[in-house]
């Protein structure tokens, strides 16, 4: 398969490019909302498009359970059976071994998950997740990963690597879908020395692209960013660089000034379910009381539907009777929030003013004070 990665202008470290997928070239920077079962929380396929998603990512371990690969093969891949003709990317499930709901245990061969709908116990190796990936069929694959807590000590947090970094070998091995890119994840916690160790055995295996796992799970920003700052280098420049989880838009700007190129998190729709929505000038808690009364849109000069129809207080009311249209207007403000500062940050960086733009948005976003 050609490259899939091309870059087209820098600033600093930033920079912007195309990843080339067999469905649709995504531009980079880029950030991806979580559709874990095939659809985003309380906003439609539709709404996702035109909020300016390019590239939505998946689960390939809850799709498997259900509707079950028999469905989607039936469909002809993930793409006809959701109706979405842009690009996608599925996680293999790593991820689950986070979850109490999911985690049975771990062992060299693979993880024992428990199925959330029947509790039957199911053995995913990763030779099996790339199966299910490639029966799938979305854009972008990642392989198993074995993800700690990011409180372990190290010389767990050095077994997981060490893991990971088998389990990535072996992954390469069973993928055999030509239309499907695949992307390796590194590991490391927030041991500086692991993080190298693990980003210079993936990048080895000249995979399509490069990623960072077991980030943005609850360790500090700056510990975060201190291991961006240490895998990077290891990395081959010329392959897109994601880190798995990151969300919060300040922090995305943070990681776009370290040279990173794809994002995901359930950061934002699960804020709007909360009642926080973004702004410039920080997030906006709508059900406040100040807001019954306001006229004004979540966001002056925001383009998305929620703001060019409704008003604060309209949210404000709709959350607080409880409607639950009320997560979808919030959902969208969102989404929207987060593409359109990728967007402008992707023309900064070509303009050669990253660094300027970057700091201006941190500056007041963080203000906190909508």
């Amino acid at each position: 398969m050609p490259e899939a990665f091309k870059l087209l202008s820098q600033d600093g470290a930033a920079r912007t490019g195309i990843l080339k997928t067999a469905h649709y070239p995504v531009k980079t920077p880029f950030f991806m909302p979580i559709a874990t079962k095939g659809a985003a929380k309380h906003i439609s396929s539709e709404e996702l498009k035109d909020a300016g998603t390019e590239c939505i990512i998946a689960n390939a371990f809850v799709l498997n359970l259900k509707p079950g690969l028999d469905v989607i093969k039936r469909f002809g891949g993930i793409h006809d059976f959701m109706n979405w003709d842009r690009a996608m990317f599925t996680d293999s499930g790593g991820f689950q071994m986070l979850s109490k709901e999911f985690l049975q245990h771990a062992t060299e061969k693979g993880v024992v998950f428990k199925n959330p709908f029947d509790q039957s116990r199911m053995m995913i190796t990763p030779e099996k997740a790339i199966e299910i990936e490639n029966s799938i069929g979305a854009d972008v694959a990642m392989c198993l990963d074995y993800v700690p807590e990011y409180r372990k000590d190290k010389a767990y947090i050095e077994h997981a690597v060490q893991r990971t970094n088998e389990w990535a070998e072996r992954c390469k091995a069973a993928h055999n879908n030509d239309k499907q890119l695949l992307f390796g994840i590194s590991q490391g916690g927030v041991y500086t020395d692991l993080r190298r160790k693990s980003a210079r055995c993936i990048d080895s295996m000249d995979f399509d692209g490069v990623a960072l796992g077991g980030l943005a799970i609850g360790e500090m920003h700056k510990d975060t960013s201190r291991m961006i700052k240490a895998s990077l280098p290891e990395f081959d420049p010329a392959k897109a660089r994601y880190v798995m989880g990151m969300g919060r838009p300040d922090e995305v700007l943070d990681a776009i000034s370290q040279g990173v190129d794809i994002f995901d998190s359930r950061y934002p729709t699960q804020n709007a379910r909360h009642r926080t929505l973004f702004t410039v000038n920080g997030n906006l808690l709508i059900d406040k009381a100040k807001f019954k009364l306001d006229r004004s849109p979540i966001e002056k000069g925001c383009d998305c539907v929620t703001c060019k129809n409704h008003s604060r207080a309209y949210i404000h009311h709709l959350f607080k009777t409880h409607e639950p249209i009320a997560m979808r207007y919030a959902s969208v403000h969102n989404v929207r929030f987060i593409h359109r500062m990728i967007e402008n940050a992707r023309k900064a960086i070509a303009a050669g003013k990253f660094e300027k733009y970057r700091k201006s948005f941190n500056k007041s976003f963080r203000k906190g004070k909508a």
